[in-house]
């Protein structure tokens, strides 16, 4: 199984934002994944991380299982199901998604501590300090 953690931020919110995304194969990094989307909000530059993290697997690793890990307890419960979205944007968002996991086998998204999350999360902030020093 591919395992992925997503981390998305804004420095205000909304302001300037990034995303950042690490792919493990048997436990190694084989991506490191990082970019910075303007001026947006938290939730949509989370939703951004699973974004560009699907397009990378996609041209690399389709076809496979993947587990996603994220420190958003609302982007989890959207993905899973369990919440309605009713912001349209973040809609757009999720439909976007859902045509990126049709590539891929089994998809399942897990809620982690902030503190779990730790290299996602800095590069978000390795994004955000290099566009916007």
């Amino acid at each position: 199984m591919i395992q992925i953690s997503c981390d998305g931020g804004a420095r205000g919110n909304p302001g300037p934002a990034a995303y950042g995304f690490v792919v493990k194969e048997d436990g190694k990094i084989v991506k490191n994944g990082l970019g910075c989307i303007g001026i947006a909000t938290n939730n949509f530059a989370e939703y951004t991380a699973v974004i560009e993290a699907l397009k990378w697997l996609e041209n690399n690793y389709s076809e496979k299982d993947l587990e996603f890990y994220l420190d958003s307890n609302l982007v989890v419960s959207q993905l899973s199901g369990i919440y309605k979205i009713k912001n349209s944007k973040i809609r757009e968002l999720i439909f976007k998604i859902r045509e990126l996991e049709t590539s891929f086998g089994q998809i399942r998204y897990n809620h982690i501590p902030r503190e779990q999350n730790k290299q996602a999360d800095h590069l978000v902030n390795q994004a955000l300090d290099e566009k916007w020093k």
